[in-house]
């Protein structure tokens, strides 16, 4: 069994500070200062995400394979679900359907899924165009390694706001946020 962060507590704090700042600032790219050693297929950042936000009161689902589902359990202690029923999702690949995700009800759209999306590379540089709460006009994101029509996908989730799914992907150390109120413009 790989280890976790090597201090748990300081490095759960300051993993989740980072989602806070990124979540709270669209398409701004963080490195994560606090590693941990987590198997493949899961990036450091999406095992740094889910050692700071799982539980064992958190539905986690994810396709990373039995060897990251038994680092996960062991450190976490959060149970397995179906995306449908899922709090917190890792993908590693192409995820299922979005709108197959937990989006939360109209009474509770906090109840929507955390998506971690793994993708190849994140830079701060032309390809999207980002707008919407956290953004002062518009941020520009480039993301490589995203499935066929994310975005249209993506998009088709906005018709059912407040309900919804935000998204934090993942490259190596990285992160970058979108929340369900931001939107993408792709340049042509």
């Amino acid at each position: 069994m790989t280890p976790g962060f090597d201090n748990p507590v300081l490095g759960a704090q300051s993993s989740f500070r980072a989602m806070l700042h990124a979540l709270s600032h669209p398409g701004r790219i963080i490195r994560l200062a606090d590693l941990p050693a987590a198997p493949a297929p899961l990036a450091p950042a999406a095992g740094a995400a889910a050692l700071a936000m799982c539980d064992a009161d958190t539905l986690l689902w994810h396709d990373a394979g039995e060897q990251a589902a038994a680092w996960l359990r062991f450190h976490t202690g959060a149970p397995w679900g179906a995306p449908r029923e899922a709090r917190f999702a890792i993908a590693t690949g192409a995820p299922p359907p979005l709108a197959g995700f937990c989006l939360g009800s109209d009474e509770a759209p906090q109840d929507g899924a955390t998506l971690l999306l793994q993708v190849a590379g994140l830079e701060a540089a032309a390809g999207w165009l980002l707008t919407g709460p956290g953004i002062q006009h518009e941020t520009a994101l480039c993301v490589t390694g995203l499935p066929p029509g994310f975005v249209a996908e993506r998009a088709a989730l906005g018709a059912l706001f407040p309900r919804g799914l935000d998204i934090i992907l993942c490259a190596d150390a990285l992160i970058a946020a979108l929340p369900r109120t931001t939107s993408i413009r792709e340049r042509a």
